[in-house]
């Protein structure tokens, strides 16, 4: 197998300028159609598949867009997600543009880091204290305010977050060896901040700006609040194409907002940090005392279901036009 077959897996337009780095199925189907409608070649690699040569030249592509998730493990594919970060940094440093690259990446699949750049920001976090054994997580809950969550600090949809609502509630799980901190034995132990309103906000950027956001109304039941899974609107009102990329959440409703100037000035200086080129910041408010925390920062962002009900227009266009006009940058 050539470098070239290795880097994009079973080739579809050799001659593509623009290739995917993915792992899940069908959640990159949109842009996928909509490049084929603009007849702009472009060459997808499937993680599982994929594998590289450093001694290689880098594929003859001007651009590459990663498109990993840290829920990857979710379908098997754990095993991808270091690699990932590898190959990134390989091609980070043979010069190669790279949409959402290594730096980026880094963040997305780290939780602790995320709470360091924005304490580094000076932009307000939940409290947050880092933990690389099971058995550190009641000294490490000590002075925060219960109910606390522990949840892994490689993470996505929500897997692996734990709640507590006592002291002794998180002792009797760490005795049972009930807290797994996940692939790189990493945890975070945080307060688990009630959400005024019982909703979150979720703002999507492109390019760095702002592109959109939505309120997701929460049902108390699950920590997975992807907004592509999202099944309704805040009226209750069934959308269409919610549950094509997984089963529905039931429950969540979700509705467009317009968040206040400063929160958007905020998380473009976050993403700007994180060298996030597209990606989301989720914020909510906490019921305690009023104060607005962010509290996850994603490089892979999965665009609400139905936009267009929903937020008013479909950012998928405006995802084809920021690829193709960074084509054009690249030269």
């Amino acid at each position: 197998m050539s470098a070239s077959t290795a880097f994009i897996g079973r080739s579809q337009a050799p001659q593509a300028a623009i290739a995917f780095l993915y792992e899940h199925p069908h959640w990159f189907d949109a842009i996928f159609r909509e490049l084929r409608r603009r007849e702009v070649p472009f060459d997808r690699c499937f993680v599982p598949e994929h594998f590289y040569d450093v001694n290689a030249p880098l594929p003859s592509i001007k651009l590459l867009f990663n498109r990993m998730s840290p829920s990857a493990a979710s379908r098997e594919h754990g095993s991808g997600i270091y690699h990932v970060l590898a190959y990134l940094q390989h091609l980070a440093l043979g010069g190669m543009r790279v949409i959402n690259g290594a730096t980026a990446f880094g963040y997305e699949i780290s939780k602790a880091a995320q709470a360091s750049l924005l304490r580094s920001l000076g932009v307000r976090g939940i409290p947050t204290r880092v933990i690389h054994d099971p058995s550190q997580a009641p000294a490490a809950a000590r002075g925060l305010r219960y109910p606390i969550v522990v949840k892994p600090n490689v993470g996505g949809s929500g897997q692996g977050v734990r709640r507590f609502d006592t002291p002794a509630a998180l002792a009797a799980a760490v005795h049972d060896g009930q807290l797994d901190l996940g692939h790189d034995h990493v945890g975070l132990v945080q307060e688990f901040a009630p959400a005024r309103g019982g909703f979150i906000t979720r703002v999507e950027t492109l390019g760095g700006r702002y592109l959109y956001a939505i309120n997701v109304h929460l049902s108390g039941t699950t920590f997975d609040l992807c907004p592509a899974d999202i099944c309704q609107t805040a009226t209750g009102q069934i959308l269409d194409t919610a549950c094509a990329v997984e089963a529905a959440k039931a429950g969540l409703k979700v509705e467009g907002v317009v968040p206040p100037r400063g929160v958007i000035d905020q998380i473009e200086r976050i993403v700007h940090a994180a060298a996030i080129d597209v990606g989301g910041v989720e914020f909510l408010v906490d019921d305690r005392d009023g104060e607005l925390n962010f509290y996850d920062i994603n490089a892979l962002s999965n665009f609400v279901a139905d936009a267009p009900r929903v937020i008013g227009f479909d950012p998928v266009p405006r995802l084809a036009d920021f690829l193709e006009a960074e084509v054009r940058h690249v030269g």
